[in-house]
């Protein structure tokens, strides 16, 4: 899983060392790298490894075709993601326009997110992370261990 928060410098040729546990996620998934793309929920990246991509591919192919759903999550997702190789420092290049789209400039903020992860400019994703802060605090409610029976409509019902 990705885990944690990792803000790091991003060097005048434009590449960034991926932390090293997000590395040891992938490994061994038969490419030496990390899949990111333009998220389509703000101007950040998404990524994660080819395990991900997998899933991302196995739920697409529970729809039709032709699904219109299913063509823009594929153009979303897959047409704009970027297969990025670690070098032998486990740094990869970020291509410029990704840069531009998430506004990085100088550092970049890794938030890891379970089975795939982020990356924000620092400024915005502390923005972002005090926003999400308070909806956890409001949805805690829906956190329950596994095997735990679901109640709909809240507390009581």
């Amino acid at each position: 899983m990705f885990l944690s928060s990792v803000t790091n410098k991003v060097d005048a040729k434009g590449r960034v060392s991926v932390p090293a546990d997000f590395r040891n996620v992938v490994a061994g998934s038969g490419f030496d790298g990390i899949v990111v793309w333009p998220s389509f929920d703000g101007q950040y990246l998404e990524g994660g490894g080819m395990a991900l991509m997998e899933e991302y591919q196995r739920s697409l192919d529970a729809l039709d075709y032709y699904d219109e759903g299913r063509i823009a999550m594929q153009r979303a997702i897959f047409a704009a993601s970027r297969p990025l190789q670690f070098d032998t420092g486990g740094r990869i290049s970020l291509p410029k326009d990704l840069h531009d789209y998430a506004g990085l400039n100088g550092h970049v903020t890794f938030v890891g997110l379970g089975r795939r992860f982020e990356i924000w400019s620092p400024a915005a994703h502390e923005a972002k992370a005090e926003q999400m802060r308070k909806l956890a605090r409001e949805h805690r409610h829906r956190l329950r261990p596994a095997g735990a029976a679901s109640v709909s409509g809240g507390e009581g019902a």
